[in-house]
């Protein structure tokens, strides 16, 4: 009886512990997509004031992908050696410096900012995964559905803000791109707690699983998880940064089409939460991949048949539940598909790394083709090919077992 006190007085300490751990995660998530977000309503008038064709304006969304793939090799690595909780924190630093020189309007502060905000979200693209897998080893799929949905939400208002910040009220697309500073430094302060949980993995954990770690890009089911995560990025950068452009050619004014943007990523929110909690439920995740599929189709060929704006909506909403589904069932696939922590990082880094090397393809690829074209026919052609190979794969990634 004398040590029911401490021992309450140690779980309360662990339950507060635990939630300040997941408001900093949300906080966390809240900065990983609305800096590249922001960018696709404002291409043109980037495109204008700073001087550059729209495959070069394509750069500054496929730039930070090209940040996830290479830095996404490397952040497991940091993250061993330094810790996860402060390479996360340097990340969020990253991401700050990024978005500050992003907003001087130069050319090539432009470009240098849109590197280094690639940098700062690419760490803690590739970390937090192996975080939650560590610290909430029986909750993957709720967590994961928790801070999926909020860098959803985050995403939308991104893309929807964008325009009317910029003008509206007035405040130029530099200023309208600056403003997601002020959520980041909040991320950089919520952050600042976990520091004191930051170590590097021990060499006894390492030589413990030694074994497995150096099999993973051997796998065939890593590598299905990896090209899975790697073509529903395809989709979701390519859509951002050029739906706006596409709906435009239907009639639709830019800051229309710029809300449309923002409803796709809305309508995604309930399947981002609700995905990774009945993925981590279900047996196999193959029935959820046919859904993705069958969402992500429907709503491409709406866009492609009608310039109605009832149809627009209706097949934007089925575009927004494939990617809200497809995004956090990848980010759920990285923790179900390993077995302990580290595999997750290291699974994490090589989907991301490889996945993102061919999402970069995406935005640039569908600049060019609008440039050549001047037509988005061929872009839909593209789009139905990725998806067909995206749902092959993700049909492997949904088979019950581990890396």
């Amino acid at each position: 009886m004398e040590n029911q006190p401490l021992l309450h007085s140690k779980e309360k300490g662990l339950a507060l512990h635990n939630v300040v751990l997941l408001m900093g995660i949300l906080f966390v998530s809240f900065n990983l997509r609305p800096a590249i977000t922001a960018v696709g309503p404002l291409v043109g008038s980037i495109r204008v004031d700073v001087g550059i064709s729209n495959g070069l304006a394509g750069l500054l969304t496929t730039i930070p992908l090209i940040a996830f793939a290479l830095l996404s090799f490397f952040a497991p690595k940091l993250g061993y050696r330094f810790g996860n909780e402060l390479m996360v924190f340097f990340g969020l630093l990253t991401l700050l410096v990024g978005i500050i020189i992003r907003s001087m309007g130069l050319s090539m502060t432009v470009f240098t900012g849109t590197a280094l905000v690639g940098i700062g979200i690419a760490i803690s693209n590739v970390l937090l995964p192996s975080i939650v897998k560590s610290k909430f080893p029986s909750q993957i799929g709720l967590m994961t559905g928790l801070y999926t949905t909020s860098m959803c939400v985050f995403a939308a208002i991104g893309s929807g803000l964008s325009v009317p910040l910029a003008h509206g009220l007035h405040l130029g697309w530099q200023k309208s791109l600056a403003v997601w500073a002020f959520l980041t430094v909040v991320a950089v302060l919520m952050w600042i707690p976990q520091l004191k949980n930051a170590s590097p993995i021990t060499s006894s954990y390492m030589r413990n699983i030694k074994i497995k770690s150096t099999t993973i890009w051997r796998s065939k089911l890593a590598w299905q998880v990896t090209i899975f995560m790697g073509l529903q990025s395809f989709l979701f950068y390519s859509l951002i940064a050029w739906l706006p452009e596409i709906l435009s050619n239907s009639g639709l004014s830019m800051s229309e089409a710029g809300w449309m943007v923002s409803i796709m990523q809305l309508a995604g929110l309930p399947m981002a939460l609700l995905t990774p909690i009945y993925a981590d439920r279900f047996s196999n995740q193959k029935g959820i991949v046919w859904l993705i599929g069958v969402f992500y189709l429907i709503g491409i060929i709406g866009i492609t048949i009608t310039d109605s704006v009832l149809v627009l909506t209706c097949s934007v909403v089925l575009i927004g539940l494939g990617q809200g589904a497809s995004i956090s069932l990848a980010l759920t696939l990285i923790g179900l598909r390993s077995a302990h922590s580290k595999q997750a990082a290291e699974l994490s880094g090589m989907s991301q790394s490889i996945g993102y090397s061919l999402a970069a393809i995406g935005p640039l690829t569908i600049g060019m083709l609008l440039d050549v074209t001047k037509t988005p026919s061929v872009t839909f052609v593209i789009f139905v090919f990725i998806i067909v190979i995206m749902v092959i794969a993700g049909l492997g990634a949904g088979k019950n077992k581990t890396v």
